[in-house]
């Protein structure tokens, strides 16, 4: 079944339909959530919110678009209003634990270069505007095209351009100010 035909299932209060749905995209979904909020506790909190979200508006979904796009636009607003509401924009920490996997067999040395690039990255990326991080982490963590970032963000294919453009220009700025390779 694909995701809209998941959301007709819950239009008509098949509960079996939406746990797919939930066991479909949880991940994805938290994943982003995390990278956005900046702890695992909060990005939970939001998936819920996300997915009753979802399922409270099943019955006027309409397949106009993707559906990834649809739900990954429900997440970013969510995670946007909560940072708003925090009133913490710029300065976010990230849970390193729920994205960095162990590589077996890697020397301790290697392995602390790695953590610390990682750790870095996550700083610098912390830094940018709200705007450039939501469409940088969309873009490089989610894999989604820029049709689809457009989408999720409600901007124009070239204002996703030029998101992307200055993100990564402010990335590769803050990471040779710190002395690491962008």
């Amino acid at each position: 079944m694909n995701d809209d035909d998941l959301m007709e299932g819950i239009a008509r209060g098949d509960e079996g339909t939406f746990r797919l749905l939930v066991e479909r995209w949880e991940r994805p979904v938290f994943a982003f959530l995390a990278r956005m909020a900046g702890s695992r506790e909060e990005a939970q909190d939001l998936a819920q919110e996300v997915f009753l979200r979802v399922y409270e508006s099943a019955k006027r979904h309409r397949p106009e678009s993707a559906f990834r796009s649809w739900l990954f636009r429900i997440a970013g607003n969510l995670a946007r209003s909560r940072l708003r509401r925090r009133r913490i924009l710029r300065w976010i920490r990230f849970d390193p634990v729920l994205h960095d996997r162990p590589i077996e067999a890697e020397d301790a040395g290697r392995a602390v270069e790695r953590d610390e690039a990682r750790r870095s990255v996550r700083e610098a990326l912390g830094k940018l505007p709200e705007r450039q991080r939501e469409a940088m982490i969309l873009r490089r963590f989610e894999d989604l095209s820029y049709q689809e970032i457009a989408e999720v963000m409600g901007v124009s294919l070239p204002a996703v351009e030029s998101l992307l453009q200055r993100g990564m220009r402010a990335l590769r700025k803050n990471l040779v100010r710190k002395g690491e390779r962008p």
